[in-house]
């Protein structure tokens, strides 16, 4: 048994400066070198087994393996949920029907900050349930532009609207992560990201109508902007607490997008110097072009189909039978214990083999597949695309992922966290920082909660505040680091057609980031102490 050493060097300083080199690598690497994302992940795992091997004492084979389970976790459930979703965007991309639904969002209202708040934040909020890591920014952005957004605008309405529902996106994914690399119940975890984040939801649409219009556009349009905002995070709050996480961002969306489509202010036309002033781009015909009832409704069907069928995975009996089908086994080679001497989690895998996100979305877009007469080879065409889409993100997000339990199997994130702890009380306020951070360098909340998710829970263990707590504000200050990362900026930029133009973006958005960042901080601290601990579970 290897029994993880926290101070190997004989100084917490000394140690916690070697345990940090792996994270400072890829930091480095993204940050400075610009390295491609996968490629600094790499190096930064070697770093990880060399520090883990050499200072740490940790044996190398364990070390190798804690790595491998890492990846399989990074492959299956995380990648796996990611990879079906966006095969469901292409399919409904392939027969058209995603075209129907974009045309249908733009026959709600002429005025465009309206289309901002049903395109960038309501179906935005949708794209990034279904896949998350990059597919609602593109998405979003291209679609504005087609309804004569500038790119500029287009691009930073896409980014600034991606973070109310990061936290749950990808069929709750980054909060899975978050609970399995802490050990928290991912119930607890769930409960207050869903706490905090729906706070949020009620300011981005407020800002997304000014950032379209101004000091104007707050004005005239505040009431659907609020009411958009309040249904999303009462949806999200309630799904996060009593029904499932992976639903969360789901049942949010369609509850911002109704409350848009049944409020009679939103429906009233746009003023002619409101188009004037805002729609600078082409406006592209294909709006006006009409569409068929069935034409509609099938262009539906695959959301309410993954509604229908995670509600029914839900169902006791249901749950029951698919959890019957998890395979748990002692991982190979790996056998380590805590400073305390007591065996970690990890020696144990749990492999859900239905009752995963991922799973339940294949089975989704089988349905859609046939709901929408697509042909089994043309379908299975598309899967293979998007797994060829994917392969440097699946590349970097197995390598974050194996860098993430290396650090933690060989404690170094425990030692780091030991030194974090001596901030006391003032963790409260800089754990969503750190989340924030590592979003903004890896472009994705599950990957920062697999960095940083652990060392939270031992820096509050230390503080003597609530590991939960701190664990849920990784996450919640992590979606606030979205809009600024490298990987979303481009995606934008490429999207929108703005080549070279990442750095102009970038200062457009940074005050937004660090503005909400600074209101999720005073939250947690708000939190963590009796002044709203009475918003904990």
């Amino acid at each position: 048994m290897f029994v993880q050493e926290l101070v190997p060097l004989g100084s917490l300083w000394l140690s916690a400066l070697v345990a940090v080199l792996p994270l400072a690598t890829v930091l480095v690497l993204l940050g400075v070198v610009r390295m491609k994302a996968h490629l600094a992940a790499m190096i930064g795992l070697a770093v990880a087994l060399l520090v883990a091997v050499l200072p740490f004492g940790m044996p190398l084979d364990q070390a190798l393996s804690s790595g491998v389970q890492g990846a399989v976790f990074g492959l299956f459930p995380i990648m796996w949920i990611v990879l079906n979703a966006l095969w469901i965007y292409r399919l409904t991309v392939r027969t058209g029907h995603f075209d129907v639904l974009r045309r249908s969002f733009g026959r709600v209202s002429d005025d465009p900050r309206i289309q901002a708040l049903i395109i960038a934040f309501s179906f935005g909020a949708l794209m990034e349930a279904l896949a998350g890591f990059g597919a609602p920014v593109a998405i979003c952005s291209v679609m504005l532009v087609a309804l004569g957004f500038a790119p500029v605008k287009a691009a930073v309405v896409a980014l600034v609207a991606n973070t109310a529902p990061v936290a749950f996106g990808a069929m709750g994914t980054p909060v899975v992560t978050l609970a399995q690399v802490t050990g928290l119940p991912l119930d607890t975890v769930s409960s207050i990201v869903g706490r905090q984040t729906p706070l949020l939801a009620l300011v981005v649409p407020l800002l997304l109508v000014f950032i379209v219009d101004g000091r104007r556009g707050l004005r005239e349009t505040w009431l659907p902007a609020l009411c958009c905002g309040v249904a999303f995070g009462v949806v999200q709050f309630l799904a996060s607490n009593y029904v499932s996480a992976q639903l969360a961002d789901i049942g949010a969306a369609l509850a911002g997008a109704a409350a848009l489509v049944l409020l009679p202010a939103s429906r009233r036309p746009a003023k002619e110097e409101v188009r004037t002033a805002v729609l600078t781009g082409a406006r592209t015909e294909v709006l006006d072009r009409p569409e068929e009832r069935g034409e509609i409704f099938k262009a539906y069907v695959p959301y309410g189909l993954i509604i229908v069928i995670f509600s029914i995975g839900q169902l006791p009996p249901v749950k029951k039978l698919l959890d019957s089908a998890t395979w748990k086994f002692d991982w190979p080679l790996l056998n380590v214990a805590n400073a305390g001497g007591k065996p970690v989690s990890a020696n144990t895998f749990s492999l859900p083999i239905l009752n995963t996100g991922g799973t339940l979305v294949l089975v989704a877009g089988v349905l859609t597949a046939i709901v929408l007469r697509i042909s089994a080879s043309a379908t299975l065409t598309e899967w293979l695309a998007t797994v060829r889409e994917l392969r440097f993100a699946i590349l970097t997000v197995t390598s974050v992922l194996a860098l993430a339990y290396v650090l933690n199997l060989s404690g170094q994130a425990t030692t780091i966290g030991y030194l974090i702890a001596g901030a006391g009380a003032g963790l409260a306020f800089l754990s969503p920082v750190l989340g924030w951070f590592g979003v903004a360098v890896t472009g994705s909340d599950t990957s920062a909660n697999a960095l940083f998710g652990a060392l939270q829970v031992t820096a509050a263990g230390q503080a003597g505040l609530p590991a939960d707590l701190l664990a849920a504000a990784n996450s919640s200050g992590g979606v606030l680091g979205k809009m600024i990362s490298p990987q979303n900026l481009t995606i934008a930029c490429a999207a929108a057609n703005l080549n070279g133009e990442e750095g102009n973006l970038l200062r457009k958005v940074l005050p937004w980031s660090i503005g909400l960042l600074l209101v999720m901080c005073l939250i947690v601290v708000g939190q963590s102490t009796p002044v709203l601990s009475w918003m904990l579970p």
